[in-house]
């Protein structure tokens, strides 16, 4: 796990600016402790920050081929690179190190661009052909490594962080277009981010330059299409599921520096730990971050998984005046507004992890998979039902029924308002509305209206990934989760771990088990009212009877409770104060009206109201480049 950077000139000219490259490389000191490097050949620099994990020794970067015509700076872990060395040296490749990095270097010699077909892993990298005056920029199939990049007049400027591109020169401004979404679904997915002029390289691609032909993407995976039921019993599955489990982790653990595992006390991580600790010589280090409040505390749960296999154990409890201290930091560290508040504790996590490991394992994924989010289940059932219900009435009385709804008394209305009777049918309405933190009604009273009408559709993503999809409307709803909720999910991952400088891997994403279990029916992962039905047969005798059966929690942060009470101050300094409601993005009235509710116990909105504090301290943060020291002492 590594930091990446480098610098293109588009147009002939001087070389790249070694001190700017520079400066770009080192905002990533986070990233790569153990080391630095930096290589200028023609119109190119490339620079690359270390986290030494494979052939600790070597495998320094930039890296080159035997005549240095080729350079790769890359960030991730190629899990299958030994098998790929043996026949690149068959071919006459010579190897100088032991490192990962080499092996894609001679296959993208042997394959070019094609060579990411043949990685399994997560990746980031940058690789400049000398030769043939191309540059490729390349991100594994799931998105687990970041990849940024921004094209100006002369130049293309590309990164593991937008932090490293700002660095760069190019001027922080707010995308304002993409605020819709950000309100709707917590963040920004496709190749948007809330910077405009930067984007993400999305998952499963690589981009290409070369002076003849400009800028070439090229899509080389996707999420396959469910396959023909072949009619195995649940058992055989099962069965199956569990070696092509065990062979996942296998493959991840390889290391030359300690490792460990992130553990909830949920199904995914306790699998993963039964999984790991017979492959594994010492008993596995496992390491669990809770609160003090009752409600968002699972240690107990992680306790029983850590007895259950045995594993050195360690906990750390975060109290909410750490979690809002760290806070503006850590929106630093993950370059836009923090969607999941879980994104706090799990930074303390990977810093107590920091002391005793270098890696750890984590169960990302899962949920997404194996449809393990309650929102499958009621999306389902509001469709069933809502099939039956227009087989009874006529869309005209259906229509006056979701009409009537809003005038419902309050606590009727909050659940009408989320079946079938309150919603038009559809995706659209049943799966994206029904779980946006601001809904499309309340957008349009909080957003002020020049910014609503340039803003774009709210949820374009989630429907390009679900119509673009195959199947049932469970396997979309999957498809679509995989390709933008789960890739902020990663990014979260990735930027908190990295901020502890280690290294952390998702099992549960090995691309030939995403394969394998993308193609399986929607029916063997819910059934009935049982989520994540298959891999919970899979892990029988392995995790503990009582997580097994356990509703998933999550990881719940009690934010209602705290901005109610002591934390009052943050919602009046960053979502109240004339200084936030300068920017004129929403309207005043009703943002007031909404904090009003919430401090008084009219309604919950800590949910919404963590957006807007998240993004009042982005602004503070980047686009005025406050210190994350001073921010939070205006509050």
């Amino acid at each position: 796990m590594c930091g990446i950077v480098g610098i293109l000139r588009l147009q002939p000219g001087p070389p790249v600016d070694s001190r700017r490259l520079t400066s770009m490389r080192d905002s990533l000191r986070h990233r790569g402790p153990d080391g630095e490097g930096l290589r200028i050949q023609g119109p190119v620099g490339l620079g690359h920050r270390r986290l030494a994990i494979v052939d600790v020794a070597g495998g320094q970067q930039p890296m080159s081929n035997e005549d240095e015509t080729v350079w790769i700076t890359f960030n991730g872990e190629i899990y299958n690179h030994a098998s790929l060395r043996s026949g690149l040296e068959a071919r006459g490749h010579r190897y100088k190190t032991r490192s990962d990095t080499e092996t894609i270097l001679h296959l993208y010699e042997e394959e070019g661009e094609r060579c990411v077909e043949r990685l399994s892993g997560m990746f980031a990298f940058a690789i400049w052909d000398e030769k043939k005056g191309r540059l490729l920029l390349a991100r594994d199939r799931l998105g687990i490594k970041p990849l940024y990049y921004a094209v100006t007049d002369d130049e293309l400027l590309f990164a593991s962080e937008i932090k490293a591109i700002l660095q760069g020169g190019l001027t922080p401004e707010l995308n304002e277009r993409v605020l819709p979404e950000y309100l709707a679904t917590r963040f920004v997915s496709g190749a948007s981010t809330l910077f405009r002029g930067v984007k993400r390289l999305e998952p499963g691609r690589t981009l290409t330059w070369t002076r003849e032909d400009g800028f070439r993407e090229r899509r080389y995976w996707s999420i396959p299409a469910v396959a023909p039921d072949n009619h195995e019993t649940a058992e055989q599955r099962a069965v199956d599921l569990r070696g092509r489990l065990r062979d996942a982790v296998k493959s991840h653990l390889m290391s030359d520096v300690p490792l460990g595992l992130f553990l909830s006390g949920g199904i995914d991580s306790s699998g993963l730990l039964g999984l790991m600790a017979p492959l594994v010589r010492e008993p596995v280090r496992t390491f669990a971050v809770g609160f003090a409040e009752r409600e968002a505390d699972e240690l107990a749960y992680a306790r029983l998984a850590s007895r259950s296999a045995g594993s050195i154990h360690r906990e750390i409890v975060v109290s909410p005046e750490q979690f809002f201290h760290e806070l503006p930091r850590l929106i630093w560290h993950e370059d836009e507004p923090i969607a999941f508040p879980s994104s706090v504790p799990l930074y303390f996590l990977s810093q107590l992890a920091q002391e005793s490991v270098k890696v750890v394992l984590t169960g990302e994924g899962a949920d997404e998979l194996f449809l393990g989010y309650n929102r499958y289940r009621v999306t389902a059932w509001n469709e069933r039902l809502g099939r039956a219900w227009a087989a009874l009435l006529p869309e005209g009385a259906r229509r006056r029924v979701r009409e009537f709804v809003p005038r419902l008394p309050r606590s009727a209305r909050r659940y009408a308002g989320r079946t079938f009777l309150g919603l038009a049918p559809g995706p659209r309405s049943l799966f994206c509305e029904n779980f946006s933190v601001f809904g499309e009604a309340f957008r349009e009273r909080l957003v002020a209206p020049d910014v609503l009408k340039g803003g774009e559709d709210a949820h374009r993503e989630e429907m390009r990934s679900y119509e673009e999809a195959q199947g049932s409307s469970l396997d979309r709803m999957s498809r679509a989760d995989l390709q933008t909720y789960l890739v902020r999910l990663l990014m979260k991952q990735d930027t908190m771990s990295m901020a502890a400088s280690i290294e952390s891997r998702v099992p549960f994403l090995d691309h030939a088990l995403v394969e394998h279990v993308a193609a399986l029916p929607a029916s063997a992962k819910l059934r009935g009212f049982t989520t994540k039905a298959i891999l919970r047969d899979a892990l029988k005798g392995l995790v503990p009877q009582e997580i097994l059966t356990r509703p998933k929690m999550g990881f719940p942060v009690p934010l209602g409770k705290w901005f109610a009470g002591p934390f009052w101050p943050v919602v009046r300094e960053f979502v109240l104060s004339p200084r936030a409601r300068s920017r004129e993005l929403f309207q005043s009235k009703e943002v007031a009206r909404l904090a009003e509710e919430h401090r008084t116990g009219a309604a919950d909105h800590g949910e919404r109201l963590w957006l807007l504090i998240n993004l009042e301290i982005w602004h503070r943060v980047f686009l005025e480049r406050e210190s994350t020291a001073s921010v939070m002492k205006a509050a």
